[in-house]
């Protein structure tokens, strides 16, 4: 198994073969071996013996910057981006977020996500320019706990990513990638060569890895160059047909870094943070500060495993108090978490995600409950979504699409911020039945996931309680992603391809084919018609030579299908037909769920995504993101407008396209179903209204799908409603069994139809009398006929089962 200490022995044995470069020993660098920690690096100084990572050497840049000016956040990407344009890479926007194209993570952790692919079960890159420069926000909640703390520490953060795919052809490899990184610090920011320092480091990912080169300037890592060229396989590695240059920069350090601040926030948020303190009064010693950040570099405050100890260390060595070294530090710490936290929000909700207590939205709810604990705890006036529109008026020269979505972020914060100070009312209650002597790591986890209290809140009731270093990492950890399994296993290893006739003729039903494969029941042709059950579609039903079709399923791009009886052989010329009513029944319920989502959107909201779909003959159900039940109204409304839609008639246009021109013409609410694991994809699109990659029937247009009628929607989990639905003639049947059932009910009551509501209305109101005297006679019945001290001895039973 490959692990990352046996490639750093291999790498660093061969460092002559990996990390020797000829740019670096022109320019007079050379290797060292760190005294400390083994680590080899590369210098200009001599007689340097410590590598420059934390905690070999501390923080030398604060108060003491080593660029030629100042840059801002924007900024310095401003200087970034046109370098690296001069210099023949792309410029190209950032990917969202949500990294719906890669299902083994829910959000862009690093700026190569955004090219990774997957395709018969490896991990490819698809890169849509080489060279490229991005600047991909990305969302890590690992270290949670040590946002605002730390000086450093962010759960959104923006990678400047510096990327090329080498051939041997295009694109370049490590010499060129240092060469301009070492020239971007230089010549750029104005950093002296002898300020650089390159620490030899690796990067093992998922299904590929690589060596790197971190670069460092007086102790501070501004980026790591990791040279990927080599793939993950069951017996251990092999060369990959290409390499990847992977050069993730931090954007937050580099204004950081040039301005020597005490911390990274106060130069990143500088306008939001000045606007705060005026908003909530803050007054602080800046000398105290600046000196305290100094000592908490030097300690590597952010590699300690008890932050308490070590600032009552810091206190000491300033000659204060740790009250008061507190009392000047804490409302910093908690402005710039809440500053980050809020910023990560923005991001994630303008790209279609949403808090919950599910998947991905489960680390939004805990960063934000986290940032309305902390505004709760120092009696800010100001509310979350007042930092959300200063974040947005800041990065709008970067991302203009966060303005455009500060009314959707407000409607998902209040509703939010609603339920927090519903928690904290049942919190007071909960909180109150414990004893301090509980509380320990399992029973903080268990409160927070249980009831939603967050350790501030419990630090309020019990101000003793320690909170685990590594709390928030604990209950941010992603859970494992569920991987679809196929409902069968049969050896189907050799068989061509299946062709797909359901895709070149989707308005045939009778058709001709060979039979290459008997398996038990299962047939296997060359061509068929049949649909096999896939994306939430099931299959068709039909003969082949008369033998029944019972099931159709699919293994790879193997079609397999199941008979009630086999009267063919292997190799035989067969004739099939398919059940025209249920194939037209399913292909006007995929349509329509393609219209109930599109009208869900635009009724609902932009953070409304498909999180899964069942269509059958008879009915349908789209399960959507959206952060609570439906009303009526908004049920009227998605049918109104998904009917609208049906009425103009407009055409399903099928198109195959390659996945990476799919993406950058559609973006990616293409993966409404999932991420799709091939190179073409089949792009459903109803012009105006929406885009898919699916693999299901549909209908020419609209119009042919009917009348669309919601019949129910509940709400099935937190972060996902349900909204079940029929279309076309199941829809006609629904109105006839509902006209039969209101008039039944109206003979019933023995009134007109139209008074059939106002008449259920009272018989309901009579029952509900019925039963409230019905309980007052069992209370007299009890207390009548049972002993007293039976019915005392049954209270006290039922309190000890309590």
């Amino acid at each position: 198994m490959i692990t990352k200490d046996f490639l750093k022995k291999r790498f660093s044995k061969e460092w002559q073969k990996y990390y020797k470069l000829a740019f670096l020993i022109n320019k007079g660098f050379q290797r060292k071996t760190c005294k400390k920690c083994g680590k080899g690096f590369w210098t200009l100084d001599s007689e340097r013996e410590i590598c420059p990572d934390q905690p070999c050497s501390p923080y030398q840049f604060i108060g003491n910057p080593p660029t030629k000016k100042k840059f801002s956040y924007v900024e310095a990407w401003k200087a970034i981006e046109k370098f690296f344009v001069e210099n023949g890479h792309k410029s190209i926007a950032r990917y969202p977020v949500v990294a719906r194209w890669y299902p083994p993570l829910y959000f862009t952790s690093a700026s190569i996500v955004d090219f990774y692919r997957v395709e018969n079960g490896n991990v490819i890159f698809e890169f849509p320019a080489n060279p490229l420069i991005v600047p991909q926000t990305c969302l890590r909640f690992n270290d949670v706990a040590n946002v605002g703390l730390t000086g450093k520490h962010y759960t959104g953060f923006v990678m400047v990513g510096q990327h090329s795919l080498y051939n041997g052809k295009e694109g370049y490899w490590k010499e060129k990638c240092i060469e301009l990184d070492y020239k971007l610090l230089t010549q750029v920011f104005g950093i002296k060569p002898e300020e650089i320092v390159f620490v030899e480091d690796l990067w093992l990912g998922t299904g590929a890895f690589g060596y790197s080169l971190e670069y460092f300037v007086r102790g501070l890592e501004l980026g790591n160059a990791v040279f990927t060229e080599f793939l993950i396989t069951p017996s251990g590695s092999k060369p990959m047909p290409y390499k990847v240059i992977d050069m993730g920069a931090g954007l937050e350090r580099f204004p950081w870094i040039s301005s020597g601040s005490p911390t990274s926030y106060d130069v990143v948020f500088e306008p939001v943070l000045s606007k705060l303190k005026k908003v909530i009064g803050v007054s602080v010693d800046n000398n105290l500060l600046l000196s305290y950040w100094k000592l908490a570099g030097v300690l590597n405050l952010d590699e300690v495993k008890d932050v308490g100890k070590a600032k009552l260390v810091i206190a000491k060595k300033l000659g204060v108090s740790i009250n008061e070294l507190n009392e000047n530090l804490e409302p910093l710490q908690a402005l710039y978490a809440v500053a980050d936290h809020t910023r990560a929000l923005t991001f994630a909700i303008t790209d279609g995600m949403i808090p919950s207590n599910v998947g991905g939205g489960y680390n939004l709810r805990v960063i934000l409950r986290r940032a309305l604990s902390l505004i709760k705890r120092f009696k800010w006036d100001f509310e979350l979504i007042d930092v959300c529109e200063l974040h947005a008026k800041q990065l709008k020269p970067l991302f203009p699409e966060l303005e455009e979505h500060l009314d959707e972020i407000n409607e998902i914060l209040n509703i939010e911020t609603q339920r927090f100070k519903s928690m904290m009312e049942r919190a007071k209650e909960t909180l109150s039945k414990l004893e301090e002597s509980e509380i320990g790591e399992k029973k903080l986890i268990q409160l927070y996931e249980s009831h939603g209290i967050t350790p501030d809140l419990i630090k309020e009731h019990f101000p003793n309680i320690k909170i685990p270093e590594d709390f928030y990492f604990k209950i941010t950890r992603k859970k494992p992603v569920e991987k679809e399994e196929s409902r069968i296993s049969l050896p189907v290893e050799g068989l061509p391809e299946t062709k797909k006739l359901f895709y070149e003729e989707p308005y045939s039903y009778k058709f001709k084919a060979e039979v290459l494969k008997i398996i038990r029941s299962f047939a296997v042709l060359n061509q068929t018609l049949f649909y096999p059950t896939s994306g939430g579609q099931l299959h068709d039903t039909g003969f082949i030579n008369g033998c029944r079709v019972l099931d159709v399923e699919k293994i790879g791009e193997i079609i397999l299908h199941k008979l009630d009886e086999i009267s063919f052989r292997e190799g035989e010329t067969v004739t099939g037909n398919i059940d025209k009513e249920r194939r037209e029944a399913l292909r006007k319920h995929h349509t329509a769920t393609h219209i109930v989502n599109a009208a869900a959107r635009k009724v609902l909201g932009s953070w409304v995504f498909q999180h899964s779909a069942f269509k059958d003959v008879d009915h349908a159900k789209l399960d959507i993101t959206h952060y609570k039940s439906l009303s009526e109204d908004e049920v009227e409304a998605i049918e109104n407008e998904a009917n609208r839609i049906v009425e103009l008639n407009l055409p399903v246009k099928i198109k195959w396209m390659p996945r990476m021109k799919a993406e950058e013409t559609y973006g990616f609410r293409i993966y409404q179903g999932g991420a799709v694991p091939q190179s073409t994809l089949r792009i459903v699109e109803i012009p105006g209204i929406d885009v898919e990659a699916c693999g299901g029937t549909h209908c020419k247009t609209t119009g042919e799908v009917g009348v669309i009628m919601i019949l129910r929607t509940k709400r099935i989990q937190d972060g996902v409603v349900r909204v079940e639905f029929c279309a076309g003639e199941a829809a006609l049947k629904k109105l006839r069994e509902r006209e039969e059932m209101l008039g039944e009910l109206a003979s019933l009551l023995k009134v007109n139809e139209e008074n059939v509501p106002e008449a259920v209305k009272n018989v309901f109101q009579e029952w509900k009398s019925l039963r409230k005297k019905a309980r007052k006679l069992r209370k007299k019945f009890f207390e009548k006929k049972v002993p007293k001290n039976v019915k005392q001895r049954r209270v006290v039973e039922t309190k000890k089962e309590k």
